[in-house]
């Protein structure tokens, strides 16, 4: 028999207790005070002092298994809480992206780490294109027109230099997504755009592992093919978003 709260998929009586009882385990008992750069804070004082309304927050996303413009929960697991979010056409999920990261704000990015084109050791997260080889170099064609799939694989994932990658449609994306191949594993904090010497976007995102995990300083460079990929959602302010695109969500 299917819970009745499961299946209206609304938290149970017993929720917030189950999740203080885990979050007491891992982390610790919740502090009643705290002292932090010479100036004491409860926890709920702390959260005012940031100055964030999550009000002002919206979350999208881009899949065609749903209407343009209206909202919807995405069917993965960490969103255990059914969370609805703005579906916009990929192209505009890219858009919207680098318009608030143009404006000087940063992005929330939410999506899949478990690909072999993301490699926070070297910095860098691609998605390579190996199926089509005319597009590559002179001599990186002769030799790939050489080898079958899995060594062309090998060779585009010693990074050591840039590669051609996959033209992501929204097809191809939720093919990614329906197939289960397209994961949501983690979320980074996108802070800008940089492009390399062959004129490729990638995005700077900025991981939770510590600014020692990496050559990089903590950070790694998302192509802009991998972002169209294998982005389940990001979260941005509204007031990062444009005015017709406001207007399209009806947000205020």
């Amino acid at each position: 028999m299917v819970d009745a709260n499961i299946e209206s998929k609304k938290r149970t009586l017993q929720f917030d207790a189950l999740i203080n009882n885990l979050f007491d385990i891992y982390l610790g008992k919740l502090p009643e005070k705290f002292t932090y750069k010479g100036k004491e804070y409860t926890p709920q004082s702390f959260t005012e002092s940031l100055g964030l309304n999550m009000d002002d927050y919206v979350e999208l996303t881009s899949f065609t298994h749903k209407p343009y413009y209206e909202t919807f929960s995405p069917e993965v697991p960490d969103n255990w809480e059914n969370q609805p979010m703005y579906n916009l056409p990929l192209d505009e999920l890219i858009g919207a992206i680098d318009y608030a990261l143009n404006k000087g704000y940063t992005v929330c990015w939410d999506g899949d780490v478990s690909e072999q084109g993301f490699s926070f050791k070297n910095g860098i997260a691609i998605n390579p294109q190996v199926e089509d080889v005319k597009d590559y170099s002179t001599t990186d064609r002769a030799r790939f027109e050489k080898m079958p799939k899995y060594q062309r694989m090998d060779e585009v994932f010693k990074f050591e230099h840039p590669y051609p990658e996959i033209n992501v449609t929204p097809e191809i994306r939720q093919d990614g997504y329906e197939k289960f191949v397209t994961t949501d594993d983690h979320l980074m904090h996108i802070t800008g755009i940089v492009k390399d010497q062959n004129g490729t976007k990638y995005y700077i995102t900025k991981n939770s592992w510590g600014a020692d995990s990496n050559k990089s300083g903590g950070y790694l460079n998302m192509s802009e093919s991998y972002v169209r990929a294998k982005t389940i959602c990001v979260m941005v302010h509204k007031d990062s978003l444009p005015k017709e695109l406001k207007k399209k969500l009806g947000i205020q």
